[in-house]
């Protein structure tokens, strides 16, 4: 069984940055794609980043332009880099691990974006 662990998470003033990461607990196999979705209360989780295990990345249109998902395969961790964050992104973000046959999640980490 995989783990995915998520750390980073905090409190940051609006326009602030953070960036979260999300350790495997082993090499997975058959991936297709590594993830960050978020929830936020009374609402649906969301997708918000992935990549592929080609290396292709996509974004949901309300981050476009402010984060950027990667990864180091040597470590096992991908991260997700949060730039001029807002109020609205306040949310628990979990982390995914799509293969063609499983789908790993992540306990999540809190972003709390406020003043």
């Amino acid at each position: 069984q995989v783990q995915l662990v998520e750390s980073g998470g905090g409190l940051v003033q609006p326009g602030g940055s953070l960036r979260l990461s999300c350790v495997a607990s082993r090499t997975i196999f058959s991936i297709i794609r590594t993830g960050w979705y978020r929830q936020a209360p009374g609402k649906q989780r969301e997708l918000v980043a992935f990549i592929t295990s080609g290396g292709s990345t996509d974004y949901a249109n309300s981050v476009k332009g402010r984060f950027a998902i990667s990864r180091d395969n040597a470590k096992n961790t991908v991260y997700l880099q949060m730039n001029s964050l807002k109020p609205e992104d306040t949310a628990v973000y979990y982390c995914n691990a799509l293969t063609s046959v499983l789908d790993f999640w992540g306990q999540g980490t809190q972003v709390t974006v406020s003043s």
